[in-house]
């Protein structure tokens, strides 16, 4: 990685951690092919991901980060580049800014590992400000957690999380890394990540990820035990990750995802109202985009994507 792209990424508006070098450490951490590109007013970090028959796809998650139509352009003809060097069907683009360029070749992408609308919480102001600005639900679900004594505090070992987090997918339906990912994420992020966890009498009950990189503090993923539900445990780990991203003098905190708004049966949608009882603002990102660079592999992996369901 150059001072240049660093510099870069410190100066953009729309910097973010998934175009920031810990993002790349993290993607070869877990084997994954990854490479951090700048080319005049632009960068973009791409990954990799391996499909069969020597092909791939690459994605630029959250990015490129550019300047202007030009930067874009010339961004782009590196990424391209690469492209074809590793036999890529299509790239992807989830970018925080619109991309404007008419090609035949570009798309709106059918799917996206980034939702289009997440939940963020402005912790420029007061503690007050940030508890009062909250649904009287979540301000309760607090008090109702510290009243039964749960603890939260900070974990470096996995296990407990991990085992919770299995429990959980089993029960809302969702597919989880193996344990390794999760560890190689603690390892990786160092002192911009948190595992907290939640106990009640020696027992873990709720836990998360929660990243901190520059003004962002962002919840990354979630686990709780239905059997202490009554509990509340995950909004006072919610309420502590705030108040930790505040301390470190974080300006926003961003949940990560919710349920696009009028969408009826979404699977986010219990997890949306959980979310919103932390009050904060909807923000709404540019739909994710697709080059195309071989049209008849990319109809065939769309028909095996949609028949995988």
């Amino acid at each position: 990685m150059s001072k240049a792209y660093l510099h870069f990424w410190h100066e953009h508006s729309h910097r973010n951690l998934w175009q920031h070098p810990l993002w790349f450490e993290f993607q070869k951490s877990i084997g994954r092919k990854a490479w951090l590109f700048e080319e005049g007013k632009a960068s973009a970090l791409i990954i990799k991901h391996n499909l069969p028959f020597g092909l791939s796809w690459l994605e630029v998650p959250r990015g490129p980060l550019f300047g202007d139509d030009k930067s874009l352009k010339e961004i782009l003809s590196v990424i391209k580049k690469k492209a074809r060097h590793e036999k890529a069907i299509f790239i992807r683009l989830s970018s925080y800014s619109k991309i404007m360029i008419h090609d035949s070749k570009i798309m709106n992408a059918s799917a996206d590992h980034h939702p289009e609308d997440s939940l963020v919480i402005d912790l420029k102001q007061e503690e007050a400000d940030i508890l009062k600005q909250m649904k009287p639900k979540g301000r309760y679900n607090i008090k109702v957690a510290r009243k039964h004594e749960v603890r939260v505090e900070p974990a470096v070992d996995v296990e407990d999380f991990y085992n919770l987090l299995k429990k959980t997918s089993n029960r809302d339906g969702f597919n989880i890394h193996s344990k390794s990912y999760y560890e190689n994420m603690l390892d990786v992020f160092g002192d911009n990540i948190q595992l907290l966890i939640a106990t009640y009498q020696d027992e873990v009950i709720a836990g998360g990820f929660f990243v901190y990189l520059d003004d962002w503090g962002i919840y990354y993923y979630g686990a709780s035990d239905n059997k202490h539900r009554n509990l509340m445990a995950p909004y006072l780990l919610q309420w502590e990750a705030i108040l930790e991203a505040k301390e470190r003098g974080c300006k926003y905190y961003d949940f990560l995802g919710i349920a696009p708004e009028n969408t009826k049966n979404h699977p986010w949608k219990g997890v949306t109202d959980f979310k919103k009882k932390f009050g904060g603002e909807v923000v709404h990102y540019p739909k994710a985009k697709e080059i195309v660079l071989r049209p008849l592999w990319y109809w065939i992996y769309k028909i095996y994507k949609r028949l995988k369901g």
